[in-house]
Parts: structure tokens; C-alpha cells; sequence
């Protein structure tokens, strides 16, 4: 009667609940079964099955060469080299999500250890490449919008290559200047 017991316990610590925002995602033995939409949910209970809820809604946010007092030194991010060989410092913010194709949740569970950084790199690798495709002037003045869009389009192709399941809502540019050694020459040139 007590392995009964126990068992119908065992069973019934099988059921879960998939919130609003989030996709279930049943595992088997380690292996991921199909994805489960919002609502209650039975899964094999443990050590036989486990879920995980990746949450699909949230838009996440990623920083890259913000200057915050009492930050980490991230001066090294920030500065990049135009294609007429000047140095510029950028900063800029990327939103971004779980994809909204089906397999995206399974991709960006399985195939990214840690999202924020590939996120960050690949984002710092997409406006690196842009921006050494332009001249100094294009970036500081009217060329931003391309550059955003450019960077944008660049950063989302890298994350498919990668296979991550991520969609890049936005790419910002917050602030771009010359460095700080030759900022007061550049604007007396100016």
C-alpha cells in the first residue's frame, strides 16, 4: 500500500504549469519532446522527465560600451575603427527575444550556453563590420539610421548562423563620438 502511495505521489509531482508568457518544453530521459503551449501540463516526473519554460515574450536588453560609474572597464567595447582609418567610440543598446517560429524555444534552450554574452559579441561583431564599412563622418552625422538598420540586419544574420532562436527587436545607437584623447580637436574642426 505505500509503494502505491508513493507512486500515485510520484505521478501526480509530474504535473506543471506553463505560464502565459513561457513555452514548456518536455524532456524525456534528457531529450526534449514537443514544445507545450500555456496552461497545465503532465510530464514524467523525476529523475524520468523534467521541463524547462524559456519565457518567449520577454524582451531582453544588452548594453555594449556603456561608460556607468563603477562599471567594469568596457572603454575596450565601445571603440571602433571607421573605414577611412578613424577611431569613433559607440555605444548602443540591442532588444532582443526568443524567435517566434515554433522551434525557436528548442534553439534557444539546446544551441546558447549563455545568450547574453553571444548576444553581446555578436552585436559588437555586427557594428564593428558596419561601421568599418563607412567613413567617420557618414557615422557621426547622417548615416546613424543606416548604420542602426545595417547593424541590425547583420547582428540577426549572425544569430541564425549560429542557430540560437533569437529575433533582434532592436538595435540602437545611444552615443557616438570620437575618443575622448581627440574629442576637443574634432570639435574645433567641426
Amino acid at each position: 500500500i505505500v509503494a502505491v502511495v508513493l507512486l500515485i505521489i510520484w505521478g501526480f509531482s509530474g504535473f506543471y504549469q506553463v505560464q502565459p508568457d513561457e513555452v514548456g518544453i518536455p524532456l524525456v530521459f534528457g531529450r526534449p519532446q514537443e514544445t507545450t503551449q500555456p496552461g497545465f501540463r503532465w510530464n514524467w516526473p523525476s529523475p524520468i522527465g523534467d521541463v524547462v519554460k524559456p519565457k518567449v515574450t520577454t524582451v531582453f536588453n544588452v548594453e555594449i560600451g556603456a561608460h556607468a560609474p563603477g562599471a567594469s572597464d568596457t572603454k575596450g567595447e565601445s571603440l571602433m575603427l571607421t573605414g577611412d582609418q578613424n577611431i569613433i567610440d559607440i555605444q548602443f543598446t540591442v532588444q532582443w527575444k526568443v524567435g517566434p517560429d515554433p522551434d525557436d524555444p528548442l534553439r534557444y534552450v539546446f544551441n546558447v550556453r549563455d545568450t547574453d554574452s553571444t548576444v553581446k559579441s555578436s552585436a559588437e561583431a555586427a557594428m564593428r563590420e558596419v561601421v568599418g564599412r563607412n567613413e567617420i563622418n557618414q557615422v557621426l552625422t547622417e548615416g546613424k539610421e543606416v548604420v542602426q538598420v545595417e547593424a541590425q540586419r547583420v547582428l540577426q544574420a549572425i544569430l541564425d548562423l549560429y542557430d540560437t532562436g533569437i529575433e533582434v527587436v532592436t538595435l540602437k545607437l545611444q552615443d557616438v563620438d570620437p575618443p575622448d584623447q581627440v574629442s576637443d580637436a574634432f570639435k574645433d574642426v567641426i
